[in-house]
């Protein structure tokens, strides 16, 4: 039978003891983790959100009741306890911050009961995800997952308190906006007043804070929510958090220094760990050349090396087919896995394929120097020579090349060298490597829509010696604009935009908008550029990615408190779910079978 608190106040949370209060009575109140009935003296595991303490019960103490009660504890119910804490008469758990203590009881109150839980709350579940979700207010009881979200949580005061010390305004931006699809899809909220219109659930504040720009406001921040109607994978959901920013009168440098003192703060305090200032740099052309992504992985080597030129007039056909055709040839160097059976390089062939390659050839240097390799028979001993010397190959090396489209053979080895690196180790999740990536281009080319998009938004401003490009090649034009990686995950990005009215008018030319397509998705803002907009420049990070990689995690579902699965549904609350035929008529809105 549950009882009532009777005004019993609890004096502290479990693991907030020490040896320091030995002889205190004390009130402690959470959930039974384990009851060891042991006859005449129980021992009960007591969990809150502090971590667990051991409470023994003995008859003596609290009575032949109390004990009986005692004896009846189940995992999970809900107990407040009264007691002294003492040294513990047993062995020391070194695995508990309470370890050396215990508390001994004098009164007991069960709260509340509990049924048998549908699996262990326990760290390192290995329970099904799906049953996890689907009990995720029991999921989230686990020590392991209430450690991440006080992290997370401690990582937004944290944000908060640095950016407020800058000089930023924290302002809340709307959550039912225009839509404007340029990007992800919207998700749209119908409104019943203006039947036939919708609102869109924002995909950032961008649009909101760069009026309040125009508003003369500085320096704003938010933690926002933000909702992306696209597929799902491990570190993306439909909605998400932004730490978002923007600032007046700068350029690239005053945000990426104000960036990367606030990314200082929160490693030290979070993690202890000190981020050697300034980051890195590197240019979105060179991350490509290297690593074959925008958003590389440096805590290890196995750059790509071109060889282009070497094999321009060889005699294997892979190579020079893809050189005729305006592709490229590049290859990384395994180090140290020439001996790397044929049935695993097999495995790498088909991991390539995924990412569009018809095929990898290889070559392994044997221990003597000597070459074994799919291609060696069409080449001569100078070309393989310089093959080995371009890719700094030694005995004991396997070498690895993709030919093909420059997109495609950027793709295929930016994914692979992650793929050796993995079965080899190399990824350690104690290094944290940042880099900044800058100077990407500012359009990018959709063959689906057959025109020019922008990048990143229509908004971005271009390196000012890039700006004579704009008509006659802009795909030649790299933007002001920057993001943030860690460990080969963008943490977040943002640019310069753009606040001359000519340049923007080009840039929606280019982007293929008439005026009066322009004046309809973003006219608001335009407006408000006509009444004296100062140069501005914004940033924003991706929290549940921060909060991913802090925690050590690859599974952005554990740091959000309730989460979706990959088809954007909550197995916990059932949403999306059908709704009455009364709101709908209310909306406006028939279905129709599809």
């Amino acid at each position: 039978m549950a009882e009532s608190m009777k005004g019993l106040k609890r004096t502290c949370r479990c693991a907030e003891l020490s040896e320091a209060n030995i002889g205190q009575t004390v009130t402690v109140m959470g959930w039974v983790q384990k009851n060891r009935n042991k006859g005449g003296i129980c021992f009960v595991d007591l969990r809150d959100r502090s971590g667990i303490l051991q409470i023994i019960f003995e008859e003596e103490k609290i009575g032949a009741e109390g004990f009986e009660k005692a004896g009846a504890l189940r995992s999970e119910f809900v107990i407040a306890v009264v007691g002294t804490v003492c040294k513990r008469a047993g062995a020391v758990n070194d695995s508990l911050a309470t370890g050396t203590i215990e508390v001994v009881a004098t009164e007991l109150r069960m709260l509340s009961e509990s049924q048998t839980p549908p699996f262990p709350v326990e760290e390192d579940s290995k329970t099904k995800e799906e049953i996890r979700l689907k009990y995720r207010f029991l999921d989230l009881r686990r020590p392991d997952l209430q450690k991440i979200i006080m992290m997370r949580s401690n990582i937004a005061t944290l944000t908060r308190q640095f950016l407020s010390e800058e000089g930023f305004i924290e302002i809340e931006t709307p959550i039912l906006q225009k839509s404007t699809p340029e990007g992800a899809r919207d998700y749209l909220v119908p409104s019943r007043i203006h039947q036939g219109s919708f609102y869109a659930l924002p995909q950032s504040p961008q649009l909101c804070k760069q009026l309040l720009m125009c508003s003369g406001y500085d320096r704003y921040f938010q933690l926002a929510k933000c909702f992306r109607d696209e597929d799902l994978r491990a570190d993306r959901q439909p909605e998400f958090t932004q730490i978002d920013m923007e600032l007046s009168f700068v350029d690239i440098d005053d945000v990426i220094d104000v960036n990367e003192r606030l990314l200082y703060k929160l490693f030290k305090e979070i993690l202890g760990i000190e981020i050697e200032l300034p980051i890195q740099r590197m240019t979105w052309q060179e991350a490509m050349d290297r690593f074959g992504s925008d958003k590389p992985d440096i805590r290890f080597g196995m750059e790509l090396k071109d060889i282009s030129d070497i094999v321009k007039s060889c005699g294997f056909g892979v190579f020079t087919g893809a050189l005729e055709n305006g592709g490229t040839v590049r290859g990384i160097n395994a180090a140290g896995q020439g001996a790397m059976p044929r049935k695993k390089i097999d495995a790498l062939v088909d991991f390539v394929k995924g990412y569009g390659a018809k095929g990898l050839a290889w070559l392994s240097i044997n221990e003597d120097g000597s070459f074994k390799s799919s291609f060696s028979k069409f080449m001569t001993e100078d070309e393989l020579s310089a093959i080995v010397e371009r890719l700094e190959g030694k005995p004991g090396d396997l070498l690895l090349f993709a030919a093909d489209s420059t997109k495609i053979v950027l793709s295929v080895l930016g994914a692979l060298r992650l793929q050796i690196a993995d079965e080899l180790g190399l990824r350690r999740p104690d290094e944290y490597k940042f880099l900044w990536i800058t100077e990407f281009p500012l359009f990018e080319w959709s063959d689906e829509q057959n025109r020019l998009l922008a990048m990143h938004h229509p908004f971005t401003m271009m390196m000012e010696e890039d700006i004579e490009l704009l008509e006659s090649a802009p795909e030649k034009v790299r933007a002001k604009a920057y993001d943030i990686t860690l460990n080969g995950v963008e943490l977040g990005g943002g640019s310069v935009r753009i606040h001359q009215d000519d340049i923007q008018k080009k840039m929606f030319n280019i982007l293929g908008f008439t005026d009066e397509k322009a004046e309809e998705q973003f006219g608001f803002l335009l407006n408000a550029f006509r009444y004296g907009v100062p140069p501005h420049a914004g940033l924003a990070y991706g929290l549940d990615r921060i909060v991913m990689l802090m925690a050590k995690t690859d599974n952005i579902r554990d740091v959000i408190a309730f989460p979706k699965i990959k088809d954007a549904s909550c197995l916990l609350t059932g949403a999306p779910d059908i709704v009455e035929d009364v709101q709908l008529e209310e909306l406006g809105i028939a279905l129709r079978e599809v």
